[in-house]
């Protein structure tokens, strides 16, 4: 299932390949010359990367510091993957502009139930140390928790670029948004991390790590924060945004979100989200700079590559040819979903009721655009309570549906 490359015995210290961990799609590093100097001393180091469970599915976004977890685990380090669901309770809102409602331990329960699953489409599983952080949050006392806040001031968390202007505009800051870095920092502690993985947007909670080891007499962990993804829409990639390309989606679909990102966006996926060389990355992205390749053409190498890298290359291939054949030149697919009708079923209903549509106000918006047609007639659908005919029925890009009496 794995490549052999996850069978390496030894760490590899090859200066190359370090040099690029250290660099692709990463926005800084703490400290450059101090952690490149440790991997190539051949020390196993200890990778961490927490990920909280705010939605059931890991997106493109997520994959971006799993991918360089996996870039050291190639090398022979030892990755350690942590589901917070000790902190997905309280919630982190570093990127957010008003405060994150807090989650119950049901709905942390259930989003992580396949999250390691998910992330085998990514590492080697078998060889990774999975770990939740309520082993250890749940039982900190009052009294150790005081311990950790007294390492930071108020001061240090509301000076944060987001927190300052949530202030300035007199919105509210709960004083539990205050604990979620002392609780991401204690993770460091309790795994003893060598170098914790994250966003840009997660500097104060990696630094709070740093802090942390040093008052329990650690060494303290090295930082490298990743490059942001931004999603279909050009926000950033967000479960809350229904902006994202998911871990689970089907090869098809990834394929066709993929196409649907903004044009200017291309190199940033090509560099976080492929293993393509970086020497012919960088020949992509000259390319697109002077205008001398097609920018289709290369969004669907794009495609191609993510979808080969997050399922397989036979599927990546079937998946560019449903793109053509459905989305370029409009034909149904061989295999499309099927439903029966009855006289007088209105078809937006039969269409939400196929999970086509989201809502009704999602089928009025899809009308209204001319982006719901009977394949079978040629004609579009311009009554949004039109009753169902039999045919074969596009909605939107990539969506078909065949309806039958």
């Amino acid at each position: 299932m794995f490549p052999n490359f996850f069978n390496t015995a030894a760490v590899n210290t090859d200066e190359s390949k370090i040099e690029e961990l250290l660099t692709r799609g990463v926005e800084e590093v703490i400290h450059y010359d101090f952690i490149k100097k440790k991997l190539l001393s051949g020390k196993q180091l200890r990778i961490k990367l927490g990920i909280d469970p705010t939605s059931p599915n890991l997106h493109l976004g997520r994959a971006v510091p799993l991918l360089k977890l996996r870039d050291f685990q190639k090398l022979g380090h030892q990755v350690v993957f942590v589901i917070g669901d000790g902190t997905g309770v309280v919630g982190d809102t570093s990127d957010k502009e008003s405060e994150r409602p807090m989650l119950t331990k049901k709905d942390v329960q259930e989003n992580m139930s396949t999250y390691f699953e998910q992330a085998g489409a990514i590492l080697d599983m078998n060889k990774v140390e999975k770990r939740r952080n309520s082993e250890w949050l749940h039982k900190l006392t009052y009294e150790e928790i005081g311990d950790h806040a007294d390492q930071f001031s108020v001061a240090d968390f509301i000076a944060r670029d987001n927190i300052k202007k949530r202030l300035d505009a007199g919105k509210r800051v709960s004083l539990r948004e205050m604990l979620y870095p002392l609780m991401q920092g204690y993770d460091s502690v309790a795994l003893k991390a060598d170098v914790e993985l994250g966003g840009t947007d997660q500097r104060f909670n990696l630094l709070a790590g740093r802090a942390l080891q040093e008052r329990f007499g650690q060494e303290r962990q090295d930082v490298i924060m990743s490059s942001l993804i931004e999603g279909t829409d050009g926000r950033k990639m967000s479960s809350s945004w229904g902006n994202t390309i998911n871990l689970t989606e089907s090869p098809a679909d990834m394929y066709a979100k993929v196409m649907r990102i903004n044009d200017d966006i291309i190199p940033t996926y090509f560099t976080n989200l492929t293993r393509l060389p970086m020497a012919e990355v960088n020949e992509i992205i000259k390319g697109l700079s002077a205008k001398t390749v097609n920018v289709r053409d290369t969004k669907m190498r794009l495609a191609h590559a993510i979808v080969s890298l997050f399922h397989n290359e036979k599927e990546a291939v079937t998946a560019e040819e449903v793109f053509i054949s459905t989305v370029q030149k409009g034909d149904a697919p061989e295999n499309v979903q099927t439903v029966s009708i009855k006289q007088g079923d209105v078809l937006v209903d039969v269409l939400l009721e196929a999970s086509m549509v989201a809502s009704k106000a999602d089928f009025k918006r899809l009308v209204e655009a001319g982006a719901v047609t009977n394949k079978t007639t040629n004609k579009k659908i311009t009554n949004t309570v039109a009753v169902a005919t039999t045919g074969v029925y596009k909605i939107g890009k990539h969506r078909f549906l065949k309806i039958k009496a």
